[in-house]
C-alpha cells in the first residue's frame, strides 16, 4: 500500500481523471476530487467513496480546502475546451495550483503532459503542456511529469479523430505531416498504470518521464492499422495544401470533435512525438506497454460491449453554451406535454433515459437530423457526439447536442441544449407514478430567449415543436407499455 494516504485528483470529470479515481480507490487510498461542477459527478459508481469539493483552478477558488492535508495530487487539467487563448489560461491555472500546493506542503505532484522535444517550433499545445510542468517545478514542488503522445482508448479525443476519419471517409487526404511525422501512441490502460505506480515510486520524484507504447508510426500508418483492424478498405491521396484551421473545420464536420479542440491538436502534427529515452521501462519494469494494434482492439472491444468508462465529451462544454442551472424566472418560455401511461414510472424512465445516440430520437428523426445539420453548418456540435452508453446516463454527460444537467433515477431527466441557439434551452422528461402500474409522462421544453431574435426563433418553431413533442410522448408511452 502507498505511503501517501490522501490523494487529490483535479479534472475528475475528464477522460483521464474519471478513470484514475476508481483505480486509486482500489488501492484503498482516501481520494479527494476537485471539480468546477461537482454535480456532474453525481451518479458515478465511485462518487459516494470520494470527497468531492467545488473549486476552480483558473480562478484559484477552493484550492486551499482541496489541498489541505493532501499527500499527493494529480494535475490533469487542460483548457483547450474553454478558450482559444488556452495557453494563458493554462499558465494561470498552473501558477494558482502550484502556489496553493506549495503552501499546503503537498509531498508529490503527478502531472500528465505531452511528448515532444523541448525545442523551437513546438506547437502551442505541446509548448503549453511543457510549460505547466516547468511552472510547478519552479515553485519548488516535487513533480513527476509524464509525457505522452496519442492516448489510445475508447472515448479518447485523439483516438476518436482517427476512428471517425477512417470510418467515414473512403478516401482520406494525406498531408505531408501525416506521411513524415512520427508518433508513439500509448494505450489508456498503460497511462493509468504509470500514473498509479508513480505513487509508490520515490525514484520517479522530480523526473520527466516519457511514456509510449510498443512501436513508432506515422499518422498515416495509425489510420491504416485502424482500417485493417476494422476490415475497412481505405485509400489515401496526397494533399499538398495544408492548414490547421481548414483541417480542423473538416474534422469538425466529419467527427464529433469541434474545430476549437481539433486545431491545436492538428498543429502538433508537425512535431515528432516519440520517446527519446527508456527511463519509463527502467523505473517501472512491471509495466509492459501494448502496441498500437492491440490497443485499438481493446478500445473497439470496450465500445462494442458498451463499457466505455469515460469520454472526452464529458469535460467539453462549447464556449457559446456556458453551464447554467435552470431557474424558473420571468421571461422563461415553457411548453408542456402530458400523457397517461399504463406502465410504472420505472419503465417510462428506462425508455426516455435511453433516448438518443445510436437509437435516435424515437419520433420525427428527420427533423432532429435537420436541426443537427443546421447546427453543424453554423459551427455547432450537431448530434455527432452521441452518448457514452445506450442504457446508463450520468449527470454531466453528453447526449447528442444536449448535456445531462440532472438525473433522478426512475423519475426525471433534464437536458441542457448545447446547440447554437438565440437563447438557452432545456428539455425535461418526467415520470410521475399514479398507481403501481400507471404513471404520467411529462415532457417540458424550456427556453430563455436572448432578445427579439430569440423570441422570433421560438415562436416560429412552435408548430414544429408541438408536432415532435406530441409524437415523442406517444412513442415513449408505446415503448414503455411494451417493455417486459
Amino acid at each position: 500500500m502507498s505511503a501517501l494516504k490522501t490523494i487529490l485528483v483535479t479534472g475528475p470529470t475528464g477522460y483521464i481523471g474519471g478513470r484514475l479515481i476508481p483505480r486509486l480507490l482500489a488501492k484503498r487510498l482516501r481520494v479527494r476530487a476537485l471539480a468546477r461542477h461537482p454535480e456532474d459527478l453525481d451518479g458515478r459508481p465511485w462518487s459516494g467513496s470520494v470527497d468531492i469539493l467545488k473549486g476552480d483552478v483558473f480562478c484559484g477558488q477552493g484550492l486551499d480546502e482541496a489541498l489541505a492535508g493532501v499527500d499527493a495530487a494529480y494535475y490533469l487539467i487542460h483548457s483547450m475546451a474553454d478558450t482559444a487563448d488556452f495557453e494563458a489560461f493554462e499558465e494561470t491555472s498552473a501558477r494558482n495550483f502550484a502556489d496553493a500546493a506549495k503552501k499546503a506542503g503537498v509531498k508529490k505532484i503527478i502531472y500528465l503532459g505531452g511528448l515532444g522535444g523541448d525545442a523551437a517550433g513546438l506547437s502551442h499545445h505541446l509548448h503549453s503542456r511543457h510549460r505547466m510542468g516547468e511552472i510547478m517545478r519552479a515553485a519548488g514542488l516535487n513533480v513527476t511529469e509524464f509525457r505522452a503522445a496519442i492516448i489510445v482508448g475508447s472515448g479518447s479525443i485523439s483516438f476518436e479523430i482517427i476512428r471517425y476519419l477512417v470510418e467515414r471517409l473512403p478516401f482520406i487526404p494525406c498531408f505531408r505531416y501525416l506521411r513524415d511525422t512520427c508518433c508513439q501512441p500509448v494505450a489508456i490502460r498503460d497511462v493509468l498504470s504509470y500514473l498509479v505506480a508513480a505513487l509508490d515510486s520515490p525514484r520517479s520524484d522530480g523526473k520527466i518521464i516519457e511514456i509510449g507504447g510498443a512501436g513508432v508510426y506515422t499518422y498515416r500508418e495509425l489510420m491504416e492499422i485502424y482500417a485493417e483492424t476494422r476490415g475497412l478498405k481505405r485509400k489515401f491521396f496526397t494533399c499538398v495544401m495544408w492548414s490547421p484551421g481548414l483541417s480542423a473545420r473538416l474534422i469538425g464536420l466529419i467527427t464529433p470533435v469541434p474545430a476549437v479542440l481539433a486545431k491545436p491538436l492538428l498543429e502538433s502534427l508537425s512535431n515528432d512525438v516519440v520517446c527519446s529515452s527508456a527511463e519509463a521501462q527502467a523505473l517501472f519494469p512491471g509495466i509492459k506497454p501494448l502496441d498500437y494494434r492491440t490497443a485499438v482492439q481493446y478500445a473497439l472491444m470496450r465500445m462494442s460491449e458498451n463499457n466505455v468508462e469515460t469520454s472526452w465529451t464529458t469535460a467539453y462544454e462549447p464556449q457559446y453554451a456556458q453551464p447554467c442551472s435552470f431557474i424558473d424566472t420571468e421571461g422563461l418560455i415553457m411548453q408542456d406535454h402530458f400523457v397517461t401511461v399504463d406502465a410504472p414510472a420505472e419503465k417510462v424512465f428506462r425508455i426516455f433515459s435511453g433516448i438518443g445516440g445510436s437509437r435516435g430520437w424515437f419520433y420525427g428523426q428527420w427533423l432532429w437530423s435537420l436541426k443537427a445539420l443546421q447546427d453543424r453548418l453554423t459551427g455547432g456540435v450537431g448530434m455527432r457526439r452521441g452518448r457514452r452508453h445506450p442504457e446508463v446516463i450520468h449527470q454531466g454527460e453528453v447526449l447528442d447536442f444536449w448535456r445531462v444537467e440532472r438525473v433522478v433515477k426512475d423519475r426525471m431527466l433534464l437536458l441542457r441544449a448545447e446547440m447554437k441557439l438565440p437563447g438557452k434551452g432545456w428539455l425535461q422528461f418526467e415520470a410521475k407514478p399514479r398507481s403501481e402500474n400507471s404513471s404520467i409522462l411529462r415532457m417540458t421544453a424550456y427556453f430563455e430567449p436572448r432578445g427579439f431574435l430569440g423570441n422570433i426563433y421560438w415562436y416560429s418553431l412552435y408548430p414544429v415543436h408541438t408536432y415532435i413533442f406530441r409524437g415523442l410522448t406517444r412513442e415513449i408511452r408505446r415503448r414503455a407499455m411494451e417493455l417486459k
